[in-house]
């Protein structure tokens, strides 16, 4: 299938590994043009390395920064000459306890995980309109349908970040205009980030982290953890020309592990 990106410009955050790569190589797979950005210089510029050559017709650039920062959006930005695509990603906040986290963890937190998406949004969408199409795809968390308790930090941003993309989606200028805006929930995938939560789950319980992701991917009905293939792949296909009737979703990817009917 034809996804019709081909020669569209795609702003992918966090995009050095993970989720965000896998956004990144199934955009530049299909012709888009990308902008990845990550913290990260060496594996950011491997991971731009490796799409080049992997898909010689698209451009690849690489912005290194912090996109939580006005600065690291400011660069990212400048970089792409129009932003047809938004994939906004930030890494998790760390798990724990509730009581350990002060204000600045928290404000922190919603920087990343809220505010940021925010802006990157504001900076584009209204241009989008005016093209006549844009795409924004928030990569958020499964932990917003069903919170995990070892990641109140998460919880509480992303969940904000959702509430506030269920009203601007529906803006009938935007809307109207071919610009979408969803969210993707990724469930247990086999990044970073799972080995750091089953890192955390141990040092609390004391449970071998190996122990605990055996556990972990036998309560998944389908009987694996993702990858940031078939995550990318999804993001993609949102992105796409054939899904402009979708919008203001908050989609799940987590292998059937969530239990509920809605």
């Amino acid at each position: 299938m034809d996804l019709g990106i081909k020669g569209k410009w795609a702003l992918v955050c966090a995009a050095s590994k993970g989720l965000g790569k896998g956004c990144a190589q199934a955009l530049a797979r299909e012709g888009a043009n990308v902008v990845i950005t990550a913290r990260g210089v060496e594996a950011l510029e491997a991971t731009a390395a490796e799409l080049r050559q992997a898909h010689p017709g698209a451009v690849v650039l690489a912005v290194a920064g912090d996109i939580t920062t006005p600065e690291g959006r400011a660069a990212a930005l400048a970089a792409c000459p129009q932003v047809d695509i938004l994939v906004n990603n930030a890494g998790g906040p760390p798990p724990g306890d509730f009581r350990q986290w002060d204000r600045e963890a928290w404000l922190k937190a919603l920087e990343a995980n809220m505010l940021t998406p925010i802006e990157l949004i504001k900076a584009t969408v209204d241009a989008m309109a005016e093209r006549g199409f844009g795409r924004v795809v928030n990569i958020t968390s499964a932990a917003v349908k069903a919170p995990i308790d070892t990641l109140g930090l998460s919880n509480g941003a992303r969940s904000g970040l959702t509430g506030f993309v269920a009203g601007l989606a529906r803006q009938q200028r935007l809307a109207s205009r071919d610009v979408t805006i969803n969210n993707l929930l990724p469930g247990p995938f086999d990044t970073d980030r799972l080995q750091a939560t089953l890192r955390g789950s141990s040092a609390a319980s004391g449970t071998p982290v190996a122990e605990l992701a055996e556990r972990r991917r036998r309560a998944i009905p389908a009987g694996r953890f993702g990858t940031a293939a078939e995550f990318g792949e999804l993001c993609a296909f949102l992105c796409s020309r054939h899904a402009g009737y979708i919008t203001g979703q908050n989609l799940l990817i987590d292998g059937g592990s969530y239990p509920g009917t809605f």
